[in-house]
Order: C-alpha cells, then sequence, then structure tokens
C-alpha cells in the first residue's frame, strides 16, 4: 500500500501504518485516528473468510457499518480495503501485487482522491 501512495506523491513520512486485531476493530482505530485531526485519510485493510458460521456475515457488515460511520461522523475519508472471501486463495487472488486485483491499491489511491477532493471543497 505505501508504494501506491508514493505514486500519488504521497511522502513514506505522512504514512502511519498500525495493525489492529482484527477487522471488527477497524471501526474504532479508524476513527480514532480520522478524529485526531492528523489524517486527511483512513485505509481499512482486512479480510474476513467465511467460516461454518454466521460470523462471517456479522463481521464483515459490522466492518463496512462502523468504517462508514467513522468517516460520515468526522468528515475524514475512511477507506473500505476489507476482503470478504470464501477462502484464502480468493483473498491472495485479491491481494496480488503485481496485475491482479488488489484491494490495497484501489483503497489507497481512492483514500489520495477523496482526500484531494474533501480539501477542495473545504476550501471553498
Amino acid at each position: 500500500m505505501t508504494w501506491e501512495c508514493a505514486e500519488c506523491n504521497v511522502d513514506d513520512a505522512d504514512i502511519t501504518e498500525v495493525w489492529v486485531g482484527g477487522s471488527f476493530e477497524l471501526p474504532l482505530v479508524a476513527k480514532t485516528f480520522a478524529a485526531s485531526g492528523t489524517v486527511d485519510a483512513v485505509i481499512c485493510l482486512g479480510c474476513v473468510i467465511r467460516g461454518e458460521t454466521a460470523h462471517f456475515e456479522h463481521v464483515g457488515t459490522q466492518a463496512a457499518s462502523g468504517i462508514q460511520r467513522a468517516a460520515l461522523d468526522t468528515g475524514v475519508p475512511c477507506l473500505f480495503g476489507v476482503l470478504t472471501t470464501e477462502n484464502l486463495d480468493q483473498a491472495l487472488a485479491r491481494s496480488e501485487t503485481e496485475g491482479g486485483e488488489n484491494a490495497g491499491r484501489d483503497a489507497a489511491r481512492g483514500a489520495v482522491e477523496m482526500a484531494r477532493l474533501v480539501a477542495s471543497i473545504s476550501k471553498d
């Protein structure tokens, strides 16, 4: 993801990376960063792989809802790069580093675009 931000002219020194216990924990950390006044955007990456119970649906839905709420509550773009897949192979296929789909790359590009758009609207 940092390489994608660099391609969008974001300096490495302006990127903070933290890890959380799981996708369910992403919204709280996203909102905390967004409310801190120190970031222009938050990129949330994770993966929820379907298991044998409905847990998959609950975690994925709540992660998406919470991340959206963090953005709406703070006005800071919070990008949703959480994969919901049936298995590990699908997750790996959606996070290819070269040539394939890459949710992290897409979220990084979206974060830069949204941060710039929000900043331009706020200046008016």
